[in-house]
């Protein structure tokens, strides 16, 4: 069995895991924003939100960080030279900075102090998206 190819599946399995929760969370606290005055409903979008965070997404950002980086070491840190692997490695990095800001979002939900409306999170959604695009195309074209 060819170790490249494998770690490369884990870390595809990885990245897919950490975008679900990156495009899902989001629309919890749209849910969440929206019924901010249901205490109960409240309680349930706090529980969701804290167990996508830390039990799904968080493992899977962890995992995707280590498979990309073990990735690199097989083909060697020469390939690092590559305008595209920097230019992802950069994406990357904005991506784990979307994280951890709704890791603090989740942080304000759950002593509710959300300040944000729920068309910010509806309108802040699309940025995994965005970078989901980009990196995909840039991992594939290798443009430069």
């Amino acid at each position: 069995m060819n170790l490249y190819l494998i770690l490369k599946a884990l870390h595809l399995i990885s990245v897919i895991s950490w975008m679900a929760g990156l495009l899902y969370l989001p629309r919890i606290f749209v849910y969440h924003t929206e019924n901010k005055n249901e205490v109960k409903v409240c309680e349930v979008f706090k529980t969701m939100e804290f167990k996508l965070y830390n039990y799904i997404m968080m493992p899977a950002m962890i995992l995707s960080w280590l498979f990309g980086l073990v990735l690199i070491t097989v083909i060697g840190f020469d390939q690092l030279a590559n305008t595209w692997l920097k230019l992802k490695f950069f994406l990357v990095i904005i991506l784990t900075g979307y994280h951890f800001f709704l890791g603090n979002c989740l942080n304000k939900f759950k002593i509710n102090e959300n300040n944000y409306s729920s068309k910010f999170f509806r309108i802040f959604n699309e940025v995994p998206t965005i970078l989901l695009i980009l990196i995909v195309f840039i991992v594939i074209l290798k443009p430069i």
